[in-house]
This record gives structure tokens, C-alpha cells and sequence, in this order.
């Protein structure tokens, strides 16, 4: 019965954290891309740029 106990308790330690962690990873990725995010106006020109016309 104790096994229960704490893979229940493992489980719900792991439910926990994961939302938390993710948020951290996922605000990380923020910062260290903000330099390089472009406004909608700057980023329509680049995807001009990329195509060509036929």
C-alpha cells in the first residue's frame, strides 16, 4: 500500500511541476528571441523579399 502512496504522491509532485516548467522554458525562449521579433509591417516585407513572382 505504500507503493501507492508515493507513485500517487511522485505523480502528483510531476502534475505539478510540469505547467511551471514549461512556463519558464517558454518565457527563457522569450527573452533570449526578443531582439529578432518583428512588427507585422517588417515581417510582410521580409516574406516579399523570400518569394518570387512567376
Amino acid at each position: 500500500m505504500a507503493g501507492v502512496g508515493i507513485a500517487f504522491a511522485a505523480f502528483l509532485l510531476l502534475a505539478l511541476a510540469a505547467p511551471f516548467v514549461l512556463y519558464l522554458l517558454v518565457r527563457r525562449e522569450r527573452e533570449r528571441d526578443a531582439e529578432t521579433v518583428a512588427d507585422r509591417e517588417s515581417a510582410q516585407r521580409a516574406a516579399r523579399r523570400d518569394t518570387r513572382e512567376r
